[in-house]
């Protein structure tokens, strides 16, 4: 693949996207409309699996003041401080890593209001100063959260870009990296989300399915895994 190739693989990458379901971010957006949720679930995926994901954002979220309100945020930066870290511990279990993100919420607040007077930034560099946020994170909050050109890079990224050989790197940092400077900003925000998804259902790091794969002409490693 190819700098060039870039539109039409996109094409086919979002027709494959509208076939299945939306990764869980992408819904959480959709049924809360609300840049701090999309950061606290981006925060709970983390090495999750969506289903797993799911159910503990609905009994996180479930434990707002505001849950079942219409127009207004489920969850807001005042539940987390009203939460102890055993009960938030509680709500998120089993998510990977439970303990430490338990414990980065709970300390969520107190740095957004210290650091940014409570209002959530929305630049990526800002993002990562908040505990328990990186790269990966803060770039998935400002695209689906604030709707912002970013570009998030997560292991699914990071493989089947270098995968279709259109960027050798070692690293996921190295892959944002090299993506914007080649990525047209039109992409940014969609470009996460079509991988993921297509990470998820086809183009897995051990068997992919290359046989019908609607990308195999521009992928020099089908057939090869």
């Amino acid at each position: 693949m190819t700098v060039a190739d870039i539109p039409a693989v996109d094409r086919l990458l979002k027709r494959e996207f509208k076939a299945h379901a939306s990764p869980i971010i992408e819904l959480i957006e959709a049924q809360t409309h609300d840049p701090f949720c999309v950061l606290v679930g981006t925060i709970l995926s983390a090495r999750t699996k969506d289903q797993c994901t799911a159910g503990a954002v609905k009994r996180l979220f479930g434990a707002g003041r505001n849950a079942g309100k219409e127009g207004v945020p489920p969850f807001v930066p005042e539940d987390l401080e009203r939460l102890t870290v055993d009960e938030i511990e509680k709500l998120i279990y089993p998510v990977g890593f439970y303990h430490d993100k338990a414990r980065h919420l709970k300390e969520l607040p107190g740095v957004l209001k210290e650091k940014f007077g409570g209002v959530l930034p929305n630049t990526v560099e800002e993002l990562c100063e908040l505990p328990g946020v990186g790269r990966k994170t803060a770039n998935l909050t400002v695209a689906v959260g604030f709707d912002l050109p970013a570009i998030c890079v997560d292991v699914h990224v990071h493989r089947i870009t270098n995968r279709l050989g259109l960027i050798k790197t070692k690293s996921p940092f190295e892959t944002e990296m090299a993506l914007r400077k080649i990525l047209p900003v039109k992409y940014w925000k969609t470009w996460n989300s079509h991988l993921v998804s297509f990470g998820q259902t086809r183009c897995a790091p051990r068997g992919p399915k290359c046989g019908d794969c609607p990308i195999a002409k521009f992928c020099p490693s089908c057939g090869r895994g």
